[in-house]
């Protein structure tokens, strides 16, 4: 089984070809008047088939508007969690036709029978995960229903871990200006794992030690 850092992807790791052009686009949606649309509609897709991640026209539209930070982070959030509820429903009831075939485009074969193995002892830290960092997000809501885990554990796990990335995104961006933008470009990924990992030690700390 990969490791958990095997497992994370770059925001930038899409950087040739159809994935650039795809992430072209979506930076130009910020410009378009129908940008808080779009990032709901970009949300609610990437949680279960999209390859690009929100945060990328989410940073933009704060950055050009950086009182509507919390704003954008809420449409984010709510897109995403719906996203991954519709992905939880199509590893349900459409794996077969529908859930494979994406699994297979977006090359996660390996990521989805791992996460197969982790729902089996660990599937609401799992998914909670996968919601804060730059895991493939689609690849556990998706896996989720195939793998019949609880749909409240699911939600749950979403909208903390989504609404925690999305407005950490919002709160720097909103105390920082423009300026923070190529602080976060560079090293989102990493402040997010670091971050995620310091949450697992205090969870750990407060088991074993009170």
């Amino acid at each position: 089984m990969k490791s958990l850092s095997d497992k994370i992807k770059g925001l930038h790791l899409y950087a040739f070809g159809f994935l650039r052009k795809l992430y072209d686009m979506v930076l130009s949606w910020a410009h378009k008047k129908y940008s808080s649309t779009a990032l709901f509609v970009l949300s609610f897709a990437e949680s279960s088939f999209f390859p690009i991640p929100p945060d990328v026209l989410q940073i933009a539209l704060s950055v050009s508007k950086p009182k509507k930070s919390f704003f954008y982070a809420l449409i984010s959030s709510i897109g995403s969690v719906l996203g991954g509820i519709f992905g939880y429903f199509i590893g349900l009831f459409l794996f077969d036709s529908v859930g494979n075939l994406i699994i297979n485009a977006l090359g996660y074969q390996a990521q989805f029978q791992s996460v197969g193995e982790l729902y089996k002892s660990y599937a609401f830290l799992a998914i909670l995960t996968a919601a804060f960092t730059p895991i493939p997000y689609k690849v556990f809501t998706i896996a989720a229903g195939f793998w019949q885990v609880g749909l409240l554990s699911l939600v749950a796990a979403s909208v903390i871990g989504r609404s925690a990335r999305f407005f950490l995104v919002a709160l720097l961006i909103y105390f920082f200006g423009p300026r923070i933008k190529e602080f976060i470009d560079k090293y989102f990924n990493l402040l997010t794992a670091v971050f995620f990992a310091l949450v697992i030690i205090g969870f750990i700390a407060v088991k074993y030690l009170i």
